[in-house]
Protein backbone atom coordinates (compact mmCIF):
# COMPACT_ATOMS: atom_id res chain seq x y z
CA UNK A 1 0.00 0.00 0.00
CA UNK A 2 1.43 3.36 -1.07
CA UNK A 3 1.85 5.83 1.78
CA UNK A 4 3.17 9.35 1.35
CA UNK A 5 5.69 9.99 4.11
CA UNK A 6 6.78 13.39 2.94
CA UNK A 7 6.01 15.64 -0.02
CA UNK A 8 7.91 18.79 -0.94
CA UNK A 9 7.65 21.52 -3.57
CA UNK A 10 10.44 21.38 -6.17
CA UNK A 11 9.98 24.13 -8.76
CA UNK A 12 7.61 25.96 -11.13
CA UNK A 13 8.22 26.19 -14.86
CA UNK A 14 6.64 28.37 -17.54
CA UNK A 15 7.97 26.78 -20.73
CA UNK A 16 9.16 23.50 -22.20
CA UNK A 17 12.85 24.45 -21.98
CA UNK A 18 12.66 24.09 -18.21
CA UNK A 19 10.66 20.87 -17.78
CA UNK A 20 11.91 19.07 -14.68
CA UNK A 21 14.14 16.12 -15.53
CA UNK A 22 13.96 13.06 -13.28
CA UNK A 23 14.38 9.29 -13.30
CA UNK A 24 11.33 8.95 -11.04
CA UNK A 25 7.88 8.23 -12.51
CA UNK A 26 5.88 11.41 -13.17
CA UNK A 27 2.20 11.61 -12.20
CA UNK A 28 0.46 14.66 -13.70
CA UNK A 29 -2.76 16.30 -12.52
CA UNK A 30 -4.93 18.26 -14.94
CA UNK A 31 -8.34 19.89 -14.78
CA UNK A 32 -10.28 23.05 -15.44
CA UNK A 33 -9.74 26.11 -13.28
CA UNK A 34 -11.26 25.88 -9.80
CA UNK A 35 -11.89 22.10 -10.02
CA UNK A 36 -9.84 21.52 -6.87
CA UNK A 37 -6.38 20.48 -8.09
CA UNK A 38 -4.45 22.16 -5.27
CA UNK A 39 -6.83 20.77 -2.64
CA UNK A 40 -6.44 17.27 -4.07
CA UNK A 41 -2.64 17.55 -4.03
CA UNK A 42 -2.74 18.69 -0.39
CA UNK A 43 -5.04 15.77 0.47
CA UNK A 44 -2.71 13.22 -1.17
CA UNK A 45 0.29 14.78 0.61
CA UNK A 46 -1.47 14.89 3.96
CA UNK A 47 -0.59 18.59 4.17
CA UNK A 48 -2.75 21.70 4.19
CA UNK A 49 -0.48 24.15 2.40
CA UNK A 50 1.84 22.20 0.08
CA UNK A 51 -0.03 23.43 -3.01
CA UNK A 52 -1.48 26.91 -2.79
CA UNK A 53 -5.23 27.05 -3.21
CA UNK A 54 -6.81 30.18 -4.64
CA UNK A 55 -10.32 31.59 -4.65
CA UNK A 56 -9.46 33.15 -8.01
CA UNK A 57 -9.85 30.62 -10.85
CA UNK A 58 -7.12 30.52 -13.46
CA UNK A 59 -4.32 31.45 -11.10
CA UNK A 60 -2.13 28.42 -11.79
CA UNK A 61 -0.33 29.47 -14.97
CA UNK A 62 2.76 27.35 -14.46
CA UNK A 63 3.59 23.68 -14.18
CA UNK A 64 4.34 23.06 -10.50
CA UNK A 65 6.46 20.04 -9.56
CA UNK A 66 6.35 18.24 -6.21
CA UNK A 67 8.48 15.37 -4.91
CA UNK A 68 6.27 12.68 -3.37
CA UNK A 69 9.10 10.24 -2.67
CA UNK A 70 8.10 7.34 -4.92
CA UNK A 71 7.11 9.69 -7.73
CA UNK A 72 7.16 13.27 -8.96
CA UNK A 73 3.79 15.02 -9.17
CA UNK A 74 3.30 17.66 -11.90
CA UNK A 75 0.41 20.09 -11.37
CA UNK A 76 -0.60 21.39 -14.81
CA UNK A 77 -2.17 24.81 -15.48
CA UNK A 78 -5.94 24.94 -15.08
CA UNK A 79 -7.85 25.29 -18.34
CA UNK A 80 -11.20 26.65 -19.45
CA UNK A 81 -11.39 29.88 -17.44
CA UNK A 82 -13.50 32.28 -19.50
CA UNK A 83 -12.14 35.58 -18.14
CA UNK A 84 -8.58 34.95 -19.32
CA UNK A 85 -7.39 36.83 -22.42
CA UNK A 86 -7.31 34.78 -25.64
CA UNK A 87 -3.54 35.09 -26.02
CA UNK A 88 -2.99 33.89 -22.45
CA UNK A 89 -5.41 30.99 -22.97
CA UNK A 90 -3.60 30.03 -26.18
CA UNK A 91 -0.26 30.11 -24.34
CA UNK A 92 -1.56 27.77 -21.61
CA UNK A 93 -3.03 25.44 -24.21
CA UNK A 94 0.30 25.26 -26.03
CA UNK A 95 2.14 24.58 -22.78
CA UNK A 96 -0.28 21.74 -21.95
CA UNK A 97 -0.01 20.16 -25.39
CA UNK A 98 3.79 20.47 -25.42
CA UNK A 99 3.93 18.79 -22.03
CA UNK A 100 1.58 15.93 -22.96
CA UNK A 101 3.29 15.29 -26.29
CA UNK A 102 6.87 15.24 -24.99
CA UNK A 103 6.85 14.01 -21.38
CA UNK A 104 6.73 10.32 -20.55
CA UNK A 105 4.06 10.07 -17.85
CA UNK A 106 3.30 7.11 -15.63
CA UNK A 107 -0.26 8.43 -15.18
CA UNK A 108 -2.35 11.54 -15.70
CA UNK A 109 -5.14 12.21 -13.21
CA UNK A 110 -7.82 14.23 -14.98
CA UNK A 111 -10.18 16.08 -12.63
CA UNK A 112 -13.83 16.92 -13.23
CA UNK A 113 -16.35 18.49 -10.85
CA UNK A 114 -18.85 15.81 -9.78
CA UNK A 115 -21.65 18.41 -9.60
CA UNK A 116 -21.42 19.41 -13.26
CA UNK A 117 -21.41 17.67 -16.61
CA UNK A 118 -17.93 17.43 -18.19
CA UNK A 119 -17.17 20.46 -20.39
CA UNK A 120 -15.90 20.50 -23.97
CA UNK A 121 -12.46 21.32 -22.49
CA UNK A 122 -12.64 18.19 -20.30
CA UNK A 123 -13.46 16.11 -23.38
CA UNK A 124 -10.63 17.73 -25.32
CA UNK A 125 -8.23 16.78 -22.52
CA UNK A 126 -9.32 13.15 -22.84
CA UNK A 127 -8.80 13.34 -26.61
CA UNK A 128 -5.21 14.50 -25.94
CA UNK A 129 -4.69 11.54 -23.59
CA UNK A 130 -5.97 9.03 -26.12
CA UNK A 131 -3.99 10.67 -28.93
CA UNK A 132 -0.70 10.54 -27.02
CA UNK A 133 -1.49 7.13 -25.44
CA UNK A 134 -1.14 8.46 -21.89
CA UNK A 135 -2.49 6.22 -19.09
CA UNK A 136 -5.12 8.09 -17.09
CA UNK A 137 -7.68 7.98 -14.32
CA UNK A 138 -10.58 10.38 -13.94
CA UNK A 139 -11.29 11.85 -10.52
CA UNK A 140 -14.63 13.53 -9.81
CA UNK A 141 -13.93 16.11 -7.11
CA UNK A 142 -16.14 17.77 -4.48
CA UNK A 143 -18.16 14.62 -3.73
CA UNK A 144 -18.96 16.02 -0.28
CA UNK A 145 -21.20 18.61 -1.99
CA UNK A 146 -23.63 15.83 -2.96
CA UNK A 147 -25.70 13.53 -0.78
CA UNK A 148 -24.02 10.13 -0.32
CA UNK A 149 -26.71 8.31 -2.29
CA UNK A 150 -26.10 10.59 -5.30
CA UNK A 151 -22.34 10.03 -5.65
CA UNK A 152 -22.32 6.65 -7.42
CA UNK A 153 -25.11 7.55 -9.89
CA UNK A 154 -23.19 10.75 -10.78
CA UNK A 155 -19.96 8.80 -11.33
CA UNK A 156 -21.84 6.53 -13.71
CA UNK A 157 -23.30 9.52 -15.59
CA UNK A 158 -19.86 11.13 -15.92
CA UNK A 159 -18.35 7.83 -17.15
CA UNK A 160 -21.11 7.53 -19.76
CA UNK A 161 -20.68 11.14 -20.87
CA UNK A 162 -16.91 10.73 -21.27
CA UNK A 163 -17.24 7.22 -22.74
CA UNK A 164 -15.05 5.50 -20.18
CA UNK A 165 -15.65 2.61 -17.80
CA UNK A 166 -17.21 3.40 -14.42
CA UNK A 167 -14.12 1.86 -12.77
CA UNK A 168 -12.02 4.60 -14.43
CA UNK A 169 -13.82 7.37 -12.50
CA UNK A 170 -12.96 7.83 -8.82
CA UNK A 171 -15.15 9.96 -6.57
CA UNK A 172 -13.20 12.25 -4.26
CA UNK A 173 -13.54 14.90 -1.57
CA UNK A 174 -10.58 16.88 -0.28
CA UNK A 175 -12.75 18.00 2.64
CA UNK A 176 -13.44 14.50 3.97
CA UNK A 177 -10.59 12.46 2.43
CA UNK A 178 -13.10 10.36 0.49
CA UNK A 179 -11.40 8.60 -2.43
CA UNK A 180 -7.85 9.32 -1.22
CA UNK A 181 -6.79 5.69 -0.86
CA UNK A 182 -8.37 4.74 -4.17
CA UNK A 183 -6.36 7.47 -5.93
CA UNK A 184 -3.17 6.40 -4.16
CA UNK A 185 -3.85 2.79 -5.21
CA UNK A 186 -4.20 3.91 -8.85
CA UNK A 187 -0.93 5.84 -8.56
CA UNK A 188 0.84 2.85 -6.96
CA UNK A 189 -0.30 0.59 -9.80
CA UNK A 190 0.82 3.10 -12.45
CA UNK A 191 4.22 3.57 -10.78
CA UNK A 192 4.77 -0.21 -10.68
CA UNK A 193 3.89 -0.54 -14.40
CA UNK A 194 6.15 2.39 -15.29
CA UNK A 195 9.10 0.92 -13.37
CA UNK A 196 8.61 -2.49 -14.97
CA UNK A 197 8.54 -0.95 -18.45
CA UNK A 198 11.68 1.09 -17.69
CA UNK A 199 13.43 -2.07 -16.48
CA UNK A 200 12.45 -3.97 -19.65
CA UNK A 201 13.69 -1.11 -21.87
CA UNK A 202 16.98 -1.02 -19.97
CA UNK A 203 17.46 -4.79 -20.37
CA UNK A 204 16.71 -4.55 -24.10
CA UNK A 205 19.29 -1.79 -24.53
CA UNK A 206 21.88 -3.85 -22.62
CA UNK A 207 21.27 -6.86 -24.88
CA UNK A 208 21.72 -4.74 -28.00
Amino acid sequence: MLKIKQATFITSVADKKNYYKTDKPIIAIAGKSNVGKSSLINMLAGQKKLARTSVTPGRTRLINYFDFGEFILADLPGYGYAKVAKEEKKKWGQLLEDFLSTQKLALLISLVDIRHDPTSDDKMMLNYLYHYAIPFNLVATKADKLGKSKVKPRLKEIATDLRVGVADVIGSSSETGYGKQEILDAIEKAVAVYKEQAKTEQNNQTEE
